[in-house]
């Protein structure tokens, strides 16, 4: 009985052992998970996640650099923090919140509207731009579609949108039959679809739209005007977009808000973001995170 004891007794203490052993590798784990802004403070160094979205972020197709609202903002924030080294990953958009959690990148800089289902999964710094919705179509509108409604009420239509964007919740939110519903993995295939007949309309936003029908030398594609934004549950739809970072990045995310208050709406700010097309009428006019989570 007496060596039944002593065996009970060390398997107790080696359990006990273990369960601090494992105790103490979670915290250490969790504290590695909520390092990143100590991380990037130390090696001077940040991933962006990005989609290839003109104007928010995007490859310049002439110097092959990463371009858009988004990057530059991020690169002043972050340069700010101390933070010199920037490199980006290119991600299909509905793609970008699956690679921040798996931690293929640091922060999505791809002006990313703040939605609240976004927010059940990642958290938001504050907003740096607010924009309206607009239809890519073939010069002359033949289909004369300038609102989602417009959609809905013909048919013989399709929309075209991106996978993983607010405008696939919009069409799904107005009731637009999914057999109206192209969903695209990229832009430039959204855009080759309209010009190939497949889809009548491409859904984006108007920067977006306006950025496309300015660069395309064919001569095929207009932006539909005028347009009316979507009204969903009695709100008329204005897109708020933001910078994205993990659940447990919450140090990153404040001292990014910290310095992106000093800055948005500033000279410099205006300037900077003046090239993408933004201007006084796109600023976020004080509008939080917060209320637009709750939304």
């Amino acid at each position: 009985m007496r060596e039944l004891y002593k065996l009970i007794n060390k398997y107790s203490t080696l359990l006990v052992l273990v369960l601090i052993g494992a105790t103490g590798c979670s915290d250490n784990a969790n504290n590695l998970a909520d390092d990143t802004l100590e991380v990037a403070l130390e090696q001077s160094a940040i991933r962006l996640g990005f989609a290839n979205e003109a104007p928010y972020a995007y490859v310049d197709p002439q110097s092959g650099e990463l371009a858009g609202e988004a990057p530059d903002i991020a690169r002043h924030v972050l340069s700010e923090l101390g933070v010199s080294q920037v490199t980006s990953v290119l991600t299909e958009f509905g793609s970008l919140i699956p690679g921040l959690k798996a931690g293929r990148f640091d922060v999505i800089a791809a002006g990313m509207y703040v939605l609240p289902e976004r927010c059940k999964e990642v958290i938001f710094s504050n907003p740096t731009y607010s924009v309206g919705e607009s239809f890519l179509v073939k010069s002359g509108n033949p289909h004369k579609l300038n609102a989602y409604s417009d959609i809905l009420e013909n048919p013989n239509t399709k929309l075209g949108v991106v996978s993983g964007t607010v405008e696939l919740t919009y069409a799904n939110k107005l009731n637009i039959p999914k057999g109206q519903i192209i969903v695209y993995p990229d832009i430039a295939s959204a855009v080759s679809g309209v010009k190939a007949g497949r889809s009548d309309a491409f859904a984006g936003t108007s920067l977006t739209v306006q950025r496309i029908v300015q660069k395309d030398t064919s001569q095929l594609l207009e932006r539909a005007f005028p347009f009316e934004d979507p009204v969903i549950a009695g709100v008329n739809v204005r897109g708020y977009g933001a910078f994205a970072f993990r659940k447990n990045d919450v140090r990153l995310r404040d001292a990014f808000n910290e310095k992106l208050a000093q800055f948005i709406g500033s000279e410099k700010h205006r300037d900077m973001v003046l090239q993408y097309g933004f201007t006084e009428s796109e600023l976020p006019k004080g509008v939080t995170t917060s209320e637009l989570c709750l939304r």
